[in-house]
């Protein structure tokens, strides 16, 4: 079978990378199995040519000043910028699979394995990304939106208003406080259809459905996309809306795939948990690198800095680009 063939190439020539046309798949893929790459637009998914990239951000805005007669004295002002790193960090996974197994497939097995290696990558970087709740998030990478979001008091619960579309209209009131346009949504899966069942005291709906993409497409004109690749968090959030323009991704593009048909597996104790050769068995492998940062840059509407220190700003602790809009019943104990 093709299978073997591939196998049987692969282990016997040099680093075997996935070839061009597939690893750009693989790059587009990312956004239809990430909510945060497909809501981050494609203008902050920033191509890394090393490890570490630093971004600066502005945190002191100028001043303007009226000058007192003919002869007054014009004033000075300053602007400053702090530095923001990406550092891209890696994502990796090994699959053991049986040569046997290999033979008797009735389907090529790259095909089956691809799309959800891909979709674990998305899910992780959502759940690290978007609510920490592991804490597994790398220590470099930037804030996560849900624990942000909530310290800097940009949050709504959902019985503010008489009706789900009051709630999210306050989260976007927050956000322009802050500065922000909202932009898009990202949400619990089937908050869609929740919003369609919604009627008026007169029984019309309140929520005009996308109807050109499935019905549940659009809030308020903007992008919904409802998380289905188990990341969410449903327990601490029902909706998650933000100016993703704020949002940097970093990717390093040496996305790999490589097979091994010889070495051994261990757990994190050392202990042998698969022999590849004794046992007959194939290994994929597939590594990835990629940075989250936020922007987050001082602006009219709020120009806060942590420190307030005119020398050595650093990062506002009241702007934040995101607001969280929180289950009906959530304990705030």
């Amino acid at each position: 079978m093709a299978v073997d063939l591939q196998i049987s190439r692969r282990s016997s020539g040099s680093d075997p990378l996935v070839p061009e046309p597939l690893r750009r798949e693989i790059l587009q893929g990312l956004p239809a199995a990430s909510a945060v790459f497909g809501l981050v637009p494609e203008t902050q998914r920033i191509t890394m040519s090393a490890l570490t990239e630093r971004t600066a951000v502005l945190s002191v805005l100028p001043e303007a000043f009226f000058v007192s007669g003919d002869t007054g004295l014009k004033q000075t002002t300053r602007q400053q910028w702090i530095n923001k790193s990406l550092v891209a960090e890696e994502i990796a996974v090994i699959i053991p699979i049986p040569e046997n197994y290999l033979a008797d497939a009735q389907t090529p097995i790259w095909e089956q394995v691809r799309p959800r290696l891909i979709e674990a990558a998305g899910a992780l970087v959502d759940e690290v990304v978007i609510f920490n709740m592991s804490g597994s998030k790398p220590s470099t990478w930037g804030p996560d939106i849900y624990h942000t979001a909530i310290a800097r008091g940009n949050y709504v619960h959902e019985g503010f208003g008489p009706d789900l579309g009051v709630s999210i209209a306050r989260g976007g009131e927050l956000l322009a406080a802050d500065g922000y346009d909202l932009n898009g949504f990202v949400s619990k899966p089937g908050l869609g259809w929740k919003l369609v069942q919604m009627r008026s005291s007169d029984g019309l709906p309140i929520y005009q459905p996308d109807l050109q993409n499935g019905g549940v497409g659009n809030l308020y004109g903007l992008p919904l996309r409802q998380l289905k690749n188990g990341a969410w968090n449903s327990t601490e959030s029902t909706l998650i809306g933000g100016d993703w323009s704020q949002a940097i991704i970093g990717i390093r593009q040496d996305i790999s795939f490589r097979i091994f048909t010889e070495g051994v597996i261990t757990d994190g104790a050392g202990v042998v948990k698969l022999n590849l050769m004794q046992q007959d068995a194939v290994a994929l492998r597939m590594t990835m690198r990629c940075a989250w940062q936020v922007a987050n840059p001082a602006n009219r509407m709020n120009q806060d800095t942590a420190t307030g220190n005119a020398t050595a700003p650093t990062e506002s602790t009241t702007r934040w680009p995101w607001f969280v809009l929180r289950p009906v019943g959530y304990s705030y104990s």
